[in-house]
Protein backbone atom coordinates (compact mmCIF):
# COMPACT_ATOMS: atom_id res chain seq x y z
CA UNK A 1 0.00 0.00 0.00
CA UNK A 2 1.48 3.65 -1.24
CA UNK A 3 0.02 5.92 1.56
CA UNK A 4 0.61 10.07 1.11
CA UNK A 5 0.33 11.80 4.20
CA UNK A 6 -0.63 15.52 3.21
CA UNK A 7 0.26 17.78 6.71
CA UNK A 8 -1.63 20.84 6.07
CA UNK A 9 -0.48 22.35 9.68
CA UNK A 10 1.59 25.20 9.90
CA UNK A 11 3.77 23.37 12.73
CA UNK A 12 4.36 20.73 10.33
CA UNK A 13 5.42 17.19 12.48
CA UNK A 14 4.81 19.42 15.78
CA UNK A 15 1.36 19.89 15.52
CA UNK A 16 -1.33 17.99 17.31
CA UNK A 17 -3.14 16.36 14.61
CA UNK A 18 0.22 14.92 13.66
CA UNK A 19 0.31 13.06 16.73
CA UNK A 20 -2.80 11.36 16.22
CA UNK A 21 -1.73 10.90 12.52
CA UNK A 22 1.20 9.53 13.16
CA UNK A 23 -0.67 6.88 15.56
CA UNK A 24 -3.27 6.21 12.71
CA UNK A 25 -0.16 5.37 10.51
CA UNK A 26 1.32 3.41 13.35
CA UNK A 27 -1.88 0.91 13.34
CA UNK A 28 -1.49 0.68 9.61
CA UNK A 29 2.00 -0.65 9.67
CA UNK A 30 1.08 -3.23 12.19
CA UNK A 31 -1.38 -4.93 10.01
CA UNK A 32 0.13 -3.82 7.15
CA UNK A 33 4.47 -3.95 7.62
CA UNK A 34 5.16 -3.87 3.52
CA UNK A 35 3.10 0.11 3.35
CA UNK A 36 5.17 2.50 1.80
CA UNK A 37 4.73 6.58 3.84
CA UNK A 38 5.29 9.48 1.92
CA UNK A 39 4.43 12.85 3.55
CA UNK A 40 3.77 16.36 1.83
CA UNK A 41 4.10 19.16 4.46
CA UNK A 42 2.61 22.11 2.96
CA UNK A 43 3.79 25.02 4.74
CA UNK A 44 7.01 23.64 3.60
CA UNK A 45 6.79 23.77 0.46
CA UNK A 46 6.68 26.12 -2.72
CA UNK A 47 2.76 26.71 -3.41
CA UNK A 48 1.53 29.66 -4.68
CA UNK A 49 -2.73 30.17 -4.84
CA UNK A 50 -4.43 29.23 -7.74
CA UNK A 51 -4.94 31.81 -10.73
CA UNK A 52 -7.82 30.78 -11.53
CA UNK A 53 -6.42 30.96 -15.52
CA UNK A 54 -7.60 27.84 -16.47
CA UNK A 55 -4.57 26.85 -18.37
CA UNK A 56 -4.21 23.53 -17.05
CA UNK A 57 -8.04 23.14 -19.11
CA UNK A 58 -7.11 24.68 -22.40
CA UNK A 59 -3.66 25.96 -22.91
CA UNK A 60 -1.66 23.10 -21.33
CA UNK A 61 -4.19 19.79 -20.38
CA UNK A 62 -3.13 18.66 -17.18
CA UNK A 63 -0.27 20.73 -16.81
CA UNK A 64 0.00 23.94 -14.56
CA UNK A 65 1.27 27.50 -15.94
CA UNK A 66 2.60 27.87 -12.23
CA UNK A 67 6.29 26.01 -11.97
CA UNK A 68 6.47 25.65 -8.12
CA UNK A 69 6.70 21.88 -5.98
CA UNK A 70 2.73 21.88 -6.94
CA UNK A 71 3.74 19.28 -9.63
CA UNK A 72 5.62 16.75 -7.83
CA UNK A 73 2.88 17.24 -5.36
CA UNK A 74 0.29 16.27 -8.30
CA UNK A 75 2.38 13.18 -9.01
CA UNK A 76 2.52 11.84 -5.35
CA UNK A 77 -1.29 12.05 -5.28
CA UNK A 78 -1.54 9.95 -8.56
CA UNK A 79 1.12 7.22 -6.81
CA UNK A 80 -0.64 7.43 -3.80
CA UNK A 81 -3.23 4.22 -2.64
CA UNK A 82 -4.29 5.42 0.20
CA UNK A 83 -4.40 9.86 0.78
CA UNK A 84 -4.28 11.14 4.49
CA UNK A 85 -5.41 14.63 5.07
CA UNK A 86 -3.87 15.96 8.21
CA UNK A 87 -4.47 19.46 9.64
CA UNK A 88 -6.29 21.70 12.39
CA UNK A 89 -9.76 23.50 11.76
CA UNK A 90 -8.41 26.81 10.71
CA UNK A 91 -11.74 29.13 11.35
CA UNK A 92 -14.00 26.38 10.51
CA UNK A 93 -12.34 24.84 7.51
CA UNK A 94 -8.33 24.07 6.33
CA UNK A 95 -5.63 26.12 7.04
CA UNK A 96 -4.74 28.93 4.54
CA UNK A 97 -2.23 27.39 2.14
CA UNK A 98 -3.84 23.65 2.27
CA UNK A 99 -6.91 25.35 0.57
CA UNK A 100 -4.17 26.59 -2.12
CA UNK A 101 -3.02 22.91 -2.63
CA UNK A 102 -6.45 21.96 -2.87
CA UNK A 103 -7.41 24.72 -5.52
CA UNK A 104 -4.03 23.50 -7.21
CA UNK A 105 -5.50 20.11 -7.78
CA UNK A 106 -7.33 21.22 -10.51
CA UNK A 107 -4.97 19.82 -13.21
CA UNK A 108 -6.19 16.35 -12.22
CA UNK A 109 -10.09 16.78 -13.44
CA UNK A 110 -11.11 17.64 -17.02
CA UNK A 111 -13.11 20.92 -17.48
CA UNK A 112 -16.51 18.66 -18.39
CA UNK A 113 -19.44 19.04 -16.87
CA UNK A 114 -21.30 16.09 -15.17
CA UNK A 115 -23.61 15.01 -13.81
CA UNK A 116 -23.96 13.84 -9.97
CA UNK A 117 -25.88 11.08 -8.33
CA UNK A 118 -25.23 11.83 -4.69
CA UNK A 119 -27.07 14.63 -4.27
CA UNK A 120 -24.06 16.90 -3.68
CA UNK A 121 -24.59 20.18 -5.22
CA UNK A 122 -25.20 20.64 -8.81
CA UNK A 123 -22.48 18.75 -10.81
CA UNK A 124 -18.84 18.10 -11.18
CA UNK A 125 -16.06 17.31 -13.43
CA UNK A 126 -14.86 14.46 -14.88
CA UNK A 127 -11.58 12.73 -13.18
CA UNK A 128 -8.38 13.28 -16.11
CA UNK A 129 -6.48 10.31 -14.78
CA UNK A 130 -8.50 6.77 -14.28
CA UNK A 131 -5.69 4.44 -13.55
CA UNK A 132 -6.32 5.33 -9.56
CA UNK A 133 -9.78 5.27 -8.79
CA UNK A 134 -9.51 2.80 -5.84
CA UNK A 135 -7.46 5.26 -4.22
CA UNK A 136 -9.12 6.08 -0.50
CA UNK A 137 -9.25 8.77 1.44
CA UNK A 138 -9.06 9.87 5.61
CA UNK A 139 -9.13 13.36 6.64
CA UNK A 140 -7.72 13.53 10.20
CA UNK A 141 -8.17 16.53 12.31
CA UNK A 142 -8.25 18.29 15.70
CA UNK A 143 -9.37 21.65 16.68
CA UNK A 144 -10.30 23.73 19.80
CA UNK A 145 -13.61 23.20 20.22
CA UNK A 146 -14.57 20.41 23.26
CA UNK A 147 -16.51 18.56 20.90
CA UNK A 148 -16.15 18.26 16.77
CA UNK A 149 -19.40 17.51 16.04
CA UNK A 150 -21.10 19.81 13.70
CA UNK A 151 -17.92 22.14 13.91
CA UNK A 152 -16.15 20.74 10.66
CA UNK A 153 -19.19 21.07 8.57
CA UNK A 154 -17.72 23.60 5.71
CA UNK A 155 -14.73 21.16 6.14
CA UNK A 156 -16.98 17.98 5.02
CA UNK A 157 -19.09 19.67 2.14
CA UNK A 158 -16.13 20.87 0.70
CA UNK A 159 -14.69 16.97 0.34
CA UNK A 160 -18.18 15.99 -0.36
CA UNK A 161 -18.19 17.67 -3.52
CA UNK A 162 -14.80 16.66 -4.36
CA UNK A 163 -14.84 12.89 -3.21
CA UNK A 164 -18.17 12.34 -3.18
CA UNK A 165 -20.85 11.97 0.32
CA UNK A 166 -19.35 9.20 2.42
CA UNK A 167 -16.75 8.39 0.07
CA UNK A 168 -13.93 8.55 2.32
CA UNK A 169 -12.99 8.03 6.05
CA UNK A 170 -12.87 11.38 8.80
CA UNK A 171 -10.98 11.47 12.62
CA UNK A 172 -11.64 14.47 14.10
CA UNK A 173 -10.98 14.92 17.49
CA UNK A 174 -12.41 18.09 19.75
CA UNK A 175 -9.92 19.50 22.29
CA UNK A 176 -7.32 19.18 20.50
CA UNK A 177 -4.64 21.65 22.31
CA UNK A 178 -4.82 18.78 25.16
CA UNK A 179 -2.18 16.91 23.21
CA UNK A 180 0.69 19.33 23.93
CA UNK A 181 -0.03 19.24 27.61
CA UNK A 182 2.23 16.47 29.00
CA UNK A 183 0.12 17.09 32.71
CA UNK A 184 -2.70 15.28 30.81
CA UNK A 185 -0.65 12.87 28.78
CA UNK A 186 -2.41 9.95 30.34
CA UNK A 187 -5.83 10.98 28.95
CA UNK A 188 -4.39 12.03 25.48
CA UNK A 189 -2.43 8.57 25.73
CA UNK A 190 -5.34 6.93 26.04
CA UNK A 191 -7.04 8.72 22.82
CA UNK A 192 -4.13 8.09 20.52
CA UNK A 193 -3.74 4.83 21.80
CA UNK A 194 -7.66 4.04 19.94
CA UNK A 195 -6.38 6.33 17.04
CA UNK A 196 -3.76 3.44 16.26
CA UNK A 197 -6.49 0.49 17.11
CA UNK A 198 -8.35 2.73 14.31
CA UNK A 199 -5.68 2.91 11.92
CA UNK A 200 -5.00 -1.30 12.09
CA UNK A 201 -9.37 -1.51 11.64
CA UNK A 202 -9.21 0.72 8.63
CA UNK A 203 -6.11 -1.60 7.22
CA UNK A 204 -8.11 -5.02 7.80
CA UNK A 205 -10.76 -2.83 6.19
CA UNK A 206 -12.84 -0.40 7.82
CA UNK A 207 -12.73 1.21 11.41
CA UNK A 208 -15.34 -1.04 13.82
CA UNK A 209 -18.73 0.77 15.31
CA UNK A 210 -17.45 0.46 18.71
CA UNK A 211 -13.89 2.47 17.93
CA UNK A 212 -15.89 5.38 16.03
CA UNK A 213 -18.18 5.44 18.97
CA UNK A 214 -15.08 6.02 20.97
CA UNK A 215 -13.16 8.33 18.95
CA UNK A 216 -16.44 10.99 19.07
CA UNK A 217 -16.44 11.18 22.71
CA UNK A 218 -14.91 14.50 23.98
CA UNK A 219 -11.55 13.99 26.27
CA UNK A 220 -13.42 15.95 28.97
CA UNK A 221 -17.10 16.97 29.69
CA UNK A 222 -17.41 20.30 28.04
CA UNK A 223 -17.51 22.43 31.33
CA UNK A 224 -14.13 20.93 32.32
CA UNK A 225 -12.59 21.56 29.24
CA UNK A 226 -13.58 24.57 28.54
CA UNK A 227 -12.15 25.98 32.12
CA UNK A 228 -9.02 24.12 31.02
CA UNK A 229 -9.05 25.78 27.98
CA UNK A 230 -9.88 29.64 29.36
CA UNK A 231 -6.76 29.25 31.84
CA UNK A 232 -4.20 28.06 28.91
CA UNK A 233 -4.05 31.51 27.47
CA UNK A 234 -2.73 32.68 30.96
CA UNK A 235 -4.66 35.45 31.20
CA UNK A 236 -6.71 36.92 33.78
CA UNK A 237 -10.42 38.36 33.02
CA UNK A 238 -9.05 42.03 31.83
CA UNK A 239 -6.56 40.29 29.13
CA UNK A 240 -3.38 40.90 31.49
CA UNK A 241 -1.01 38.36 31.67
CA UNK A 242 -0.78 36.00 34.53
CA UNK A 243 1.75 34.40 36.88
CA UNK A 244 3.03 30.73 35.75
CA UNK A 245 2.04 29.12 39.00
CA UNK A 246 -1.16 30.88 38.79
CA UNK A 247 -2.16 28.90 35.24
CA UNK A 248 -0.90 25.90 36.05
CA UNK A 249 -2.69 25.88 39.37
CA UNK A 250 -6.07 26.93 37.50
CA UNK A 251 -6.11 24.20 34.96
CA UNK A 252 -5.33 21.64 37.61
CA UNK A 253 -8.48 23.52 39.57
CA UNK A 254 -10.46 22.64 36.02
CA UNK A 255 -9.94 19.15 36.64
CA UNK A 256 -11.98 18.94 39.85
CA UNK A 257 -15.16 16.82 40.10
CA UNK A 258 -17.85 18.50 41.37
CA UNK A 259 -19.76 15.45 42.64
CA UNK A 260 -17.10 14.51 44.58
CA UNK A 261 -18.40 16.79 47.21
CA UNK A 262 -18.84 15.62 50.44
CA UNK A 263 -21.55 18.16 52.17
CA UNK A 264 -18.21 20.09 52.99
CA UNK A 265 -15.96 22.53 51.27
CA UNK A 266 -12.14 21.48 51.13
CA UNK A 267 -9.18 24.39 50.87
CA UNK A 268 -6.12 22.35 48.85
CA UNK A 269 -3.59 24.98 49.26
CA UNK A 270 -0.25 24.78 47.00
CA UNK A 271 2.59 26.56 48.23
CA UNK A 272 5.44 26.52 45.45
CA UNK A 273 8.54 26.58 47.59
CA UNK A 274 10.99 27.74 44.63
CA UNK A 275 9.10 30.91 43.50
CA UNK A 276 7.25 31.84 46.83
CA UNK A 277 3.91 31.95 45.75
CA UNK A 278 0.82 30.35 47.53
CA UNK A 279 -2.29 29.53 45.61
CA UNK A 280 -5.37 28.06 46.81
CA UNK A 281 -8.40 25.89 45.83
CA UNK A 282 -11.54 25.87 47.15
CA UNK A 283 -13.62 22.79 46.09
CA UNK A 284 -17.19 23.32 46.65
CA UNK A 285 -20.69 21.86 46.16
CA UNK A 286 -20.74 24.31 42.27
CA UNK A 287 -17.16 23.74 41.37
CA UNK A 288 -13.62 24.65 41.65
CA UNK A 289 -12.38 29.00 42.61
CA UNK A 290 -8.49 29.69 42.47
CA UNK A 291 -7.67 32.27 45.20
CA UNK A 292 -4.20 34.01 43.93
CA UNK A 293 -4.20 35.69 47.59
CA UNK A 294 -4.85 32.91 49.99
CA UNK A 295 -7.59 33.55 52.52
CA UNK A 296 -9.31 30.60 53.81
CA UNK A 297 -7.59 28.27 56.54
CA UNK A 298 -6.73 25.08 54.47
CA UNK A 299 -7.85 22.13 54.61
CA UNK A 300 -4.44 20.26 53.22
CA UNK A 301 -1.41 21.99 52.18
CA UNK A 302 0.97 20.86 49.44
CA UNK A 303 4.61 22.32 50.09
CA UNK A 304 6.21 21.64 46.75
CA UNK A 305 8.46 23.43 44.28
CA UNK A 306 6.03 23.88 41.11
CA UNK A 307 8.95 22.19 38.96
CA UNK A 308 8.28 18.91 41.19
CA UNK A 309 4.74 19.18 40.93
CA UNK A 310 4.73 19.59 37.31
CA UNK A 311 6.81 16.88 36.66
CA UNK A 312 4.21 14.36 39.05
CA UNK A 313 0.95 15.77 36.91
CA UNK A 314 3.15 15.33 33.49
CA UNK A 315 4.29 11.49 34.47
CA UNK A 316 7.70 12.18 34.73
CA UNK A 317 7.60 10.75 37.91
CA UNK A 318 5.33 9.23 40.44
CA UNK A 319 4.21 11.85 43.46
CA UNK A 320 4.54 8.51 45.84
CA UNK A 321 8.15 8.63 44.79
CA UNK A 322 8.57 12.31 44.83
CA UNK A 323 6.92 12.22 48.57
CA UNK A 324 9.43 9.35 49.54
CA UNK A 325 12.31 11.47 48.67
CA UNK A 326 11.14 14.15 50.35
CA UNK A 327 10.45 16.32 47.74
CA UNK A 328 7.63 17.61 48.39
CA UNK A 329 5.35 17.73 52.01
CA UNK A 330 1.86 17.67 53.20
CA UNK A 331 0.19 19.75 55.72
CA UNK A 332 -3.03 18.95 57.71
CA UNK A 333 -5.59 16.37 56.52
CA UNK A 334 -3.34 13.33 54.56
CA UNK A 335 -6.75 11.98 54.04
CA UNK A 336 -7.06 14.49 51.11
CA UNK A 337 -4.08 12.83 48.97
CA UNK A 338 -5.91 9.44 49.28
CA UNK A 339 -8.64 10.51 47.74
CA UNK A 340 -6.85 12.64 45.28
CA UNK A 341 -8.07 10.81 42.45
CA UNK A 342 -11.63 11.20 43.42
CA UNK A 343 -11.41 14.93 43.19
CA UNK A 344 -9.25 15.43 40.15
CA UNK A 345 -9.77 12.10 38.46
CA UNK A 346 -11.18 11.83 35.05
CA UNK A 347 -7.89 9.23 33.47
CA UNK A 348 -5.04 12.11 34.10
CA UNK A 349 -1.76 11.47 35.73
CA UNK A 350 -2.11 12.21 39.24
CA UNK A 351 -0.31 11.81 42.33
CA UNK A 352 -0.48 7.71 42.80
CA UNK A 353 -1.84 6.32 45.90
CA UNK A 354 0.06 6.38 48.89
CA UNK A 355 -1.06 4.02 51.59
CA UNK A 356 -4.30 3.91 53.69
CA UNK A 357 -6.71 1.25 54.37
CA UNK A 358 -9.46 3.79 53.23
CA UNK A 359 -8.30 4.47 50.13
CA UNK A 360 -9.69 2.93 46.74
CA UNK A 361 -11.54 -0.27 47.92
CA UNK A 362 -12.96 -2.21 45.81
CA UNK A 363 -10.80 -1.51 42.61
CA UNK A 364 -8.60 -4.25 42.64
CA UNK A 365 -9.28 -7.17 40.35
CA UNK A 366 -12.37 -9.71 40.79
CA UNK A 367 -9.92 -12.29 42.01
CA UNK A 368 -8.21 -11.08 45.43
CA UNK A 369 -5.52 -12.62 47.80
CA UNK A 370 -7.09 -13.30 51.41
CA UNK A 371 -4.61 -13.72 54.54
CA UNK A 372 -7.27 -16.18 55.49
CA UNK A 373 -6.29 -18.76 53.50
CA UNK A 374 -2.66 -18.45 55.06
CA UNK A 375 -3.47 -18.05 58.25
CA UNK A 376 -6.25 -20.65 58.63
CA UNK A 377 -3.94 -23.91 58.75
CA UNK A 378 -1.48 -22.50 60.87
CA UNK A 379 -4.03 -21.48 63.20
CA UNK A 380 -6.22 -25.06 63.12
CA UNK A 381 -2.37 -26.48 64.21
CA UNK A 382 -2.37 -24.33 66.89
CA UNK A 383 -5.29 -24.69 68.75
CA UNK A 384 -6.89 -28.19 67.57
CA UNK A 385 -3.91 -30.19 68.98
CA UNK A 386 -4.23 -28.56 72.30
CA UNK A 387 -7.60 -30.42 72.15
CA UNK A 388 -6.73 -33.79 71.28
CA UNK A 389 -2.78 -34.25 70.26
CA UNK A 390 -3.42 -37.13 67.35
CA UNK A 391 -7.15 -35.72 66.03
CA UNK A 392 -6.27 -32.38 66.36
CA UNK A 393 -2.97 -33.09 63.94
CA UNK A 394 -4.93 -35.36 61.72
CA UNK A 395 -7.73 -32.46 61.26
CA UNK A 396 -5.03 -29.83 60.22
CA UNK A 397 -3.99 -32.06 57.77
CA UNK A 398 -7.59 -32.70 56.35
CA UNK A 399 -7.95 -29.11 56.13
CA UNK A 400 -4.41 -28.65 54.55
CA UNK A 401 -5.79 -31.35 52.24
CA UNK A 402 -8.96 -29.57 51.25
CA UNK A 403 -7.97 -26.07 51.86
CA UNK A 404 -7.11 -25.23 48.27
CA UNK A 405 -10.66 -26.38 46.75
CA UNK A 406 -12.71 -23.97 49.49
CA UNK A 407 -10.67 -20.87 48.31
CA UNK A 408 -10.25 -21.77 44.75
CA UNK A 409 -12.03 -17.85 44.01
CA UNK A 410 -9.19 -16.77 46.03
CA UNK A 411 -5.79 -15.48 43.86
CA UNK A 412 -3.34 -17.76 45.66
CA UNK A 413 0.13 -16.29 46.87
CA UNK A 414 3.36 -18.92 47.18
CA UNK A 415 2.96 -17.92 50.75
CA UNK A 416 -0.64 -19.68 50.87
CA UNK A 417 1.23 -22.49 49.42
CA UNK A 418 4.14 -22.42 51.29
CA UNK A 419 1.77 -22.53 54.77
CA UNK A 420 -0.37 -25.30 53.29
CA UNK A 421 2.46 -27.48 52.98
CA UNK A 422 4.95 -26.69 56.16
CA UNK A 423 2.06 -27.15 58.58
CA UNK A 424 0.80 -30.53 56.09
CA UNK A 425 4.34 -31.42 57.29
CA UNK A 426 4.18 -30.25 61.12
CA UNK A 427 0.75 -32.32 61.20
CA UNK A 428 2.20 -35.49 59.40
CA UNK A 429 4.99 -35.41 62.54
CA UNK A 430 2.70 -35.07 64.90
CA UNK A 431 0.67 -37.63 63.67
CA UNK A 432 3.76 -40.33 63.57
CA UNK A 433 4.85 -38.96 67.24
CA UNK A 434 6.70 -36.32 67.81
CA UNK A 435 6.33 -34.71 70.87
CA UNK A 436 4.17 -31.33 71.33
CA UNK A 437 7.27 -30.15 73.06
CA UNK A 438 9.02 -29.89 69.89
CA UNK A 439 6.83 -29.59 67.28
CA UNK A 440 4.27 -26.59 68.73
CA UNK A 441 7.39 -24.15 69.05
CA UNK A 442 9.51 -25.51 66.10
CA UNK A 443 5.75 -24.08 64.18
CA UNK A 444 6.33 -20.95 65.70
CA UNK A 445 9.68 -20.77 64.29
CA UNK A 446 9.24 -21.38 60.46
CA UNK A 447 5.99 -19.23 60.51
CA UNK A 448 8.47 -16.19 61.73
CA UNK A 449 10.91 -16.76 59.75
CA UNK A 450 8.88 -17.18 56.43
CA UNK A 451 7.57 -13.48 57.05
CA UNK A 452 11.15 -12.78 57.62
CA UNK A 453 12.92 -14.29 54.69
CA UNK A 454 9.75 -12.01 53.17
CA UNK A 455 11.46 -9.06 53.97
CA UNK A 456 14.11 -9.01 52.43
CA UNK A 457 12.13 -9.42 48.77
CA UNK A 458 11.43 -6.72 46.90
CA UNK A 459 7.38 -7.49 47.96
CA UNK A 460 7.34 -8.72 51.75
CA UNK A 461 4.88 -10.93 52.89
CA UNK A 462 1.64 -8.32 53.81
CA UNK A 463 2.19 -6.40 51.03
CA UNK A 464 0.87 -9.36 48.89
CA UNK A 465 -2.50 -9.61 51.14
CA UNK A 466 -3.44 -5.85 51.72
CA UNK A 467 -2.56 -4.41 48.10
CA UNK A 468 -6.21 -5.17 47.54
CA UNK A 469 -7.34 -2.41 49.49
CA UNK A 470 -5.60 0.10 47.70
CA UNK A 471 -6.17 -0.74 44.27
CA UNK A 472 -4.26 -3.77 43.61
CA UNK A 473 -0.73 -4.82 42.64
CA UNK A 474 -0.04 -1.47 41.09
CA UNK A 475 1.00 -0.74 44.51
CA UNK A 476 3.62 -2.71 44.37
CA UNK A 477 5.71 0.17 42.80
CA UNK A 478 4.63 2.54 45.39
CA UNK A 479 7.63 3.10 47.86
CA UNK A 480 5.85 4.34 50.05
CA UNK A 481 3.46 1.09 50.61
CA UNK A 482 6.62 -1.25 50.07
CA UNK A 483 8.85 0.30 52.58
CA UNK A 484 5.74 0.34 55.52
CA UNK A 485 4.56 -3.19 55.12
CA UNK A 486 8.32 -4.54 55.68
CA UNK A 487 8.45 -2.47 58.52
CA UNK A 488 4.90 -4.26 59.92
CA UNK A 489 6.48 -7.90 58.26
CA UNK A 490 9.66 -7.84 60.27
CA UNK A 491 7.73 -6.78 63.32
CA UNK A 492 5.29 -9.95 62.84
CA UNK A 493 8.47 -11.96 61.90
CA UNK A 494 10.43 -11.09 64.87
CA UNK A 495 7.11 -11.73 66.97
CA UNK A 496 6.68 -15.35 65.43
CA UNK A 497 10.60 -15.83 65.86
CA UNK A 498 10.55 -15.06 69.94
CA UNK A 499 7.35 -16.76 70.03
CA UNK A 500 9.14 -20.63 70.41
CA UNK A 501 10.88 -19.16 73.17
CA UNK A 502 8.04 -18.89 75.98
CA UNK A 503 5.95 -21.29 73.90
CA UNK A 504 8.87 -24.20 74.94
CA UNK A 505 8.35 -22.71 78.65
CA UNK A 506 5.49 -22.82 79.07
CA UNK A 507 4.60 -26.10 77.64
CA UNK A 508 7.23 -28.09 80.31
CA UNK A 509 5.41 -25.51 83.36
CA UNK A 510 2.74 -26.44 85.53
CA UNK A 511 0.87 -24.03 83.42
CA UNK A 512 0.81 -24.76 79.72
CA UNK A 513 -2.30 -23.16 79.69
CA UNK A 514 -0.52 -19.64 79.51
CA UNK A 515 1.05 -20.42 76.27
CA UNK A 516 -2.57 -20.17 74.73
CA UNK A 517 -3.12 -16.84 76.57
CA UNK A 518 1.10 -15.23 75.76
CA UNK A 519 0.27 -16.61 72.16
CA UNK A 520 -3.01 -14.88 71.55
CA UNK A 521 -2.39 -11.40 73.40
CA UNK A 522 0.61 -10.93 71.66
CA UNK A 523 -0.61 -10.98 68.03
CA UNK A 524 -3.86 -9.50 69.25
CA UNK A 525 -1.23 -6.23 70.74
CA UNK A 526 0.43 -6.06 66.98
CA UNK A 527 -2.66 -6.24 65.43
CA UNK A 528 -3.78 -3.36 66.80
CA UNK A 529 -0.53 -1.67 66.38
CA UNK A 530 -0.61 -2.93 62.90
CA UNK A 531 -4.15 -1.08 61.99
CA UNK A 532 -2.89 2.29 63.68
CA UNK A 533 1.02 1.88 62.27
CA UNK A 534 -0.52 2.10 58.66
CA UNK A 535 -2.40 4.83 58.42
CA UNK A 536 0.33 6.96 60.83
CA UNK A 537 3.69 6.40 58.91
CA UNK A 538 2.43 7.52 55.72
CA UNK A 539 1.18 11.06 57.06
CA UNK A 540 4.66 11.07 58.88
CA UNK A 541 6.78 10.51 55.99
CA UNK A 542 4.10 13.16 54.20
CA UNK A 543 5.01 15.78 56.58
CA UNK A 544 8.53 15.42 56.28
CA UNK A 545 9.21 14.12 59.71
Amino acid sequence: MNILVVNGSPKGKRSNTYRLTDAFLCGIRQAESDAVVEELTVYDMEIQPCRGCFACWNKTPGQCCIHDDMQAALQKIQWADLLIWSFPLYYYNLPGKLKSFMDRQLPLVLPFMSERTDGVGSGSHPARYTSNKSQKTVLISTCGFYTAEKNYDSVTEMFDRELGKGAYTTIFCGQGELFRVPELSAKTDAYLELVRQAGTEYAKGEIQTETRAHLSEPLYPKEIFEKMADASWGLDETGEKEEESLVFTKQMAALYRKESWTGKDLVLEMSYTDIGQRVQIVLGKEGSQVLPSPTEPYTTCIETPLSVWRSIAAGEIRGDTALMQGLYKVKGDFNFMLHWEDYFGGGEAEPEKIASPAASKGKAADKTTDMKVLLQPWLVFWFAPAIHAYYGALLTAVVCLFLPLFTIRKQKTVYDAFSIALVGGLSLASILGAPSLVVMPLSYGLFGLMWGISCFLKIPLTAWYSNKDYGGEKMFENPIFIKTNRILTAAWSILYLITPIWTAFFLQSSVPWCTWIFNTAFPMALGAFTAWFQKWYPVKIARGD
